[in-house]
């Protein structure tokens, strides 16, 4: 019987590795995501534009301005003359935001008064606006901390950031995307196996062969588990040798939950499988599953951001599980103890959408 299933796994890895089409879907996605996903996968605000209106021409709004114009999310700085320029530069999209500087700042600051500014978002960008008002805030507390660090003896509050201590977008995306892109692989190849065997007529020649529906849906899901397994390996790599980002956890326990993390993906494939008549249905299945997966997964927004009905929801969803586990060994040396919180959901997805598509394959395999 061992030699029929290691028989069955070779012939479904031959098939996925000797198709131009089946190699293409396995390994470009790889490389293309980890090629762009570092760099262009950031929401960080950067090389953006910055608007000035200064109705003030005393010293401390010149510092000011001096300070602004050397951070790195707004290299370029425009100064606006009047009103009317503020307008046209939201308008035209000209800037991403608009300080204004009142005309009486550097006198009230002189004054040891409380000075205002103005900040104008273009709320057609609103996210992105948000995050560089956070920079503008940032650069406007240490200006104000910098003016009465001479009147007070307390020493100024010292930020340590844990576990990313540069705050590296990097370090956020690649561990995520050892989740991300080894979903691809194991949904390809698990929801495409039977709807291939349906069009190449050669489904009802393996439900007459001595394997049993189990020993099938095994067949069917290692060379899944195997491909993930190759995927992961490689992001995992690069992240450590090319992005140089340090691995603080275990490998042996990452590629244990990798292992229940697939096998949770091939139970959903294998159920998209067996709902499918062609190719063409599973693959629309296989979109029809990422894109909610993905973004109620953490990796876009915050678990945090969801509302109510829909947080509840993203406990069904393996990749919620997988993101907080990856980046927990990696950036934070996780061990079993704080992986078994999102390990245990994993084992019964797995359970579920595994006993789902026996009962759904066997029912047609009858």
């Amino acid at each position: 019987m061992l030699k029929r299933i290691w028989a069955l796994i070779r012939k479904e890895l031959q098939v996925q590795l000797h198709d131009k089409d089946s190699r293409r879907l396995l390994i470009v996605p790889v490389i293309m995501q980890l090629a762009l996903f570092p760099f262009a996968a950031t929401l960080e605000v950067k090389n953006s534009t910055l608007a000035i209106y200064n109705q003030d021409s005393g010293q401390n709004s010149f510092e000011l301005m001096q300070r602004l114009s050397k951070t790195k999310a707004f290299p370029t700085l425009k100064i606006l003359h009047n009103i009317h320029e503020v307008q046209e530069t939201i308008d035209n999209q000209k800037a991403l935001l608009v300080i204004s500087i009142p005309s009486d700042f550097s006198r009230k600051i002189g004054a040891n008064k409380t000075a205002a500014l103005q900040t104008i978002i273009d709320g057609r960008r609103s996210n992105a606006g948000q995050i560089a008002a956070g920079y503008v805030q940032a650069i406007v507390d240490n200006y104000k901390t910098d003016l009465i660090s001479h009147q007070i003896l307390m020493k100024t509050i010292v930020v340590r950031n844990w576990f990313n201590p540069n705050l590296d977008y990097q370090w956020f995306i690649l561990p995520s995307l050892i989740a991300i892109i080894t979903t691809i692989g194991c949904l390809a190849v698990t929801a495409m196996s039977i709807a291939r065997e349906r069009e190449q007529g050669t489904f009802e020649q393996l439900l007459v062969s001595p394997l049993t529906t189990g020993y099938i849906m095994l067949g069917k899901t290692v060379p899944a588990l195997l491909i993930a397994s190759v995927q992961a390996t490689i992001i995992l790599l690069a992240a450590i040798w090319i992005y140089r980002i340090p691995f603080q956890g275990s490998v042996l326990l990452l590629y244990i939950t990798l292992l229940c993390y697939g096998i949770s993906l091939s139970g959903i494939g294998l159920l998209i499988s067996s709902l499918s008549s062609t190719q063409q249905q599973a693959f629309l299945g296989i979109f029809a599953f990422m894109m909610p997966s993905v973004m109620l997964s953490g990796y876009v927004s915050p678990i945090e951001n969801i509302p109510e009905p829909l947080r509840s929801l993203t406990w069904f969803n393996p990749i919620r599980h997988f993101i907080v586990i990856s980046k927990g060994i990696y950036l934070k040396g996780f061990d079993f103890a704080l992986v078994w919180h999102d390990l245990w959901p994993l084992i019964i997805i797995a359970f579920l959408t595994m006993s789902s598509a026996y009962v759904i394959f066997k029912k047609q395999a009858g």
